[in-house]
């Protein structure tokens, strides 16, 4: 390979930085993510053992919403070890094929719950604008169509750009400047002409982001169109509380996402801090909102325990009580 007239090696494997600007805090930063990490695993565990237990969520909604739980842990899983090992001082090496496989996954699952939020926002139009055809319209069979459709959409988009950043000329610096292999963090270590790939890249975010949220805003204006002509304001509110945990993850989804796309002359602690809020914070933050903004699931949860509690005691007794729950 020619590299302006000189041979270059192509780097095999890449070292990631880290958090450059906080190198001296590497133990607190490390002692955060890891408890960060135990908290998204655990609360979105929670939330698929509720719904697989409690007949009461085997809903549409919880459906997805165990799609987004599942989500959740995948991308924190992609990201944190590895963090956690560079900020161990463990190893902060990753081969190239680990980098690339990453950088893939990552974008994968983040373009798999903008698809998949947009799916709830479907669930919720139905739900509120046609409520005598939800059951027929959402059914089991829709809901694993939408699913696959979601899923394959978010793992083929981005596929065609990691394959052909991959193939890009890599001979320069191999220290990327990010606590993961961030897509513009290691295309900037490319040897060649990248603005083309960054043009590409940059029109697959705004596809990714925006058609989405296009399909949710439009979704919204008829919930909120039907939600007007309610007679009562008990209807109004009812119809309200439906949506609100919904609306709470689209504002923080394509808020934090529209960001991302525009801020320019950032540092690279501020660009890695504010990636770090999507990408760390959300998984952590969803079931929060979706359990305790949610009655249904805190009810449920209530249940759940308050069956556990009884349960040593007398077992039969517990049993039949289980029974009459679930009946309820």
């Amino acid at each position: 390979m020619q590299i302006n007239g000189s041979k270059a090696a192509r780097i095999t494997q890449f070292e990631l930085v880290g958090f450059p600007g906080l190198l001296d805090y590497k133990m607190f930063l490390f002692v955060g993510f890891l408890i960060l990490l135990l908290i998204t695993i655990t609360a979105n565990v929670l939330i698929l053992l509720l719904v697989s237990l409690d007949h009461r969520l085997h809903t549409p909604m919880y459906f997805f919403l165990c799609n987004l739980s599942i989500l959740d842990m995948l991308l924190v899983t992609s990201i944190i070890p590895k963090l956690l090992a560079i900020l161990s001082g463990y190893d902060n090496t990753i081969s190239f094929a680990a980098c690339f496989g990453q950088m893939y996954f990552i974008i994968s699952f983040g373009s798999t719950e903008n698809c998949l939020v947009a799916a709830m926002a479907y669930d919720r139009y139905i739900a509120v604008v046609k409520p005598l055809h939800y059951n027929v319209i959402i059914n089991l069979k829709k809901c694993v169509v939408i699913m696959t459709t979601v899923w394959t959409l978010g793992f083929l988009v981005p596929s065609v750009f990691i394959i052909v950043a991959s193939e890009l000329p890599y001979c320069a610096s191999n220290k990327i400047r990010h606590c993961f292999c961030d897509y513009p963090a290691v295309l900037s270590l490319a040897c060649a002409d990248i603005s083309d790939y960054e043009k590409g890249a940059f029109g697959l975010a705004l596809f990714v982001n925006y058609v989405p949220l296009l399909f949710v805003l439009w979704t919204y204006v008829r919930i909120i169109v039907s939600v007007v002509k309610l007679k009562t304001k008990e209807s109004r509110a009812k119809a309200f509380s439906m949506c609100s945990s919904h609306v709470t993850i689209v504002l923080m989804y394509y808020i934090s996402a529209s960001y991302m796309l525009r801020i320019t002359g950032v540092s690279d602690d501020g660009r890695i801090f504010i990636g770090g809020l999507n990408y760390f914070l959300m998984p952590m933050v969803n079931p929060m909102i979706y359990s305790l903004r949610n009655k249904t699931m805190k009810e449920a949860a209530k249940r759940y325990i308050k069956l556990k509690s009884c349960s040593p005691h007398n077992p039969k007794k517990s049993i039949t009580r289980m029974e009459r729950d679930l009946t309820k």
